[in-house]
């Protein structure tokens, strides 16, 4: 890591907790938006997982030449939204913005809860697992205190919650995604869902989305196989005279490969759509160009940047005239959830939760946040998600979106 990121850390975030005041700055990008004219000082609370503690020892580096592994994520995150706050045109409207280090020694998430240093707060965006994402959704709940969890794919067994908003949908959010894209797209072909020997939640998902009102709206056939995965032998198990639909339902990467490698040889020759789980974007297998020449591989994603939008086009700038480098995703997502709910919460004040779908205010692409019930009896949501999801495919080493 360049020694210009170090100089970074130790400027911006030193003490965890720093405090940012974003008000009436003049930037070289304007949105045309309506702003809401107030004197009123909103208070942001972003939290990532920096790991303060590990990078320094007193005031000083530990390494003047890298920072851990583990601490860039955070990192990439707190930069994006620094960028955002740097960017909203406020026009009178104050904002202080803290940034916390959630994996803090000295000011851990419980000990700034119960200090009460959270009390006056009035939107929390977080970069979190758990327990920080736990205790931050039970005192946005407590507090009545939006809290935006920005990447976290999990609802953690929160219940009851309509102050949680979760940005980076949850597993059964993309199976429901990618029930609808076979649907839409593919009903007609034969559908199989190949999944690991003791490994069934995912069908089990798939089981539930597709029964509705006492029946089955698609044919899904599953296939249980152990880890030796043949071309031969998944052919002897599928129809290859109809056009077939094949579900990687596997989060495990050596899986998803060998189901990979037996599907390439049957789709030179049949009509094959393979399509896998949200986190085989990050499989290094299936970005060999050689492995799978012209064979998509498709997953599913809440995040799709088209860098030929106005501020996707400014942070990508803002951000290499900073760092010489190009944005990661952490830093997309920073810049991101920042920007935009930023932006509902001083454009709709008293109404946040109402206008969370506000596409005035999104800089990168929409979302489509939903109330979801897991006991349809409830008439309070359990939390809000994301469920706008994007098919991606990857295709001779790239990354090209299809849906």
């Amino acid at each position: 890591m360049k020694k210009y990121i170090l100089s970074f850390i130790f400027v911006f975030i030193l003490a965890a907790g720093s405090s940012l005041h974003a008000q009436e700055k003049d930037t070289s990008f304007q949105k045309t938006s309506s702003i809401n004219l107030t004197e009123k000082t909103y208070r942001i609370a972003i939290f990532a997982p920096l790991y303060l503690d590990s990078a320094f020892t007193g005031s000083s580096l530990k390494s003047q030449t890298s920072i851990p592994a583990y601490s860039i994520a955070g990192l990439d995150f707190v930069q994006g939204a620094q960028i955002a706050l740097d960017t909203l045109t406020l026009n009178g409207i104050h904002v202080e913005a803290f940034i916390y280090d959630s994996k803090s020694n000295k000011q851990p998430v419980l000990g700034l809860i119960r200090s009460g240093k959270l009390d006056n707060i009035d939107l929390i965006i977080g970069s979190v697992k758990e327990p920080e994402y736990s205790l931050l959704a039970q005192f946005a709940l407590q507090k009545k205190i939006p809290f935006v969890s920005a990447t976290y794919p999990n609802d953690g067994g929160i219940r009851q919650n309509p102050f949680l908003i979760i940005v980076n949908s949850t597993l059964k959010a993309h199976c429901e995604g990618i029930f609808s894209y076979i649907l839409q797209k593919h009903g007609t072909d034969n559908i199989y869902l190949v999944k690991k020997k003791n490994d069934n939640r995912i069908d089990n998902y798939f089981k539930e989305i597709n029964f509705v009102d006492g029946r089955q709206l698609l044919k899904i056939k599953p296939i249980m196989l152990d880890s030796s995965i043949s071309s031969a032998g998944l052919r002897y198990l599928i129809d290859t005279t109809k056009p077939m639909v094949i579900i990687g339902a596997s989060l495990n990467e050596t899986f998803s490969q060998k189901l990979a490698d037996a599907c390439f040889p049957i789709q030179k020759t049949n009509h094959l759509v393979f399509i896998g789980m949200p986190n085989w974007d990050g499989f290094g297998s299936f970005y060999k160009k050689n492995a799978y020449t012209d064979f998509p591989i498709r997953f599913t994603t809440p995040h799709f940047d088209s860098k030929n939008n106005e501020l996707g086009n400014y942070l990508d700038s803002m951000y290499f005239k900073l760092y010489r480098a190009d944005p990661s995703d952490m830093a997309a997502k920073g810049f991101e959830t920042t920007y935009y709910f930023i932006s509902v919460l001083i454009n709709h004040p008293g109404e946040f939760i109402q206008n969370i779908n506000d596409t005035v205010f999104a800089p990168l692409h929409n979302f489509n946040f939903r109330p979801v019930f897991h006991d349809k009896y409830n008439t309070v949501p359990d939390y809000y998600e994301n469920k706008h999801l994007f098919i991606m495919q990857i295709l001779n080493g790239e990354i090209v979106r299809e849906w």
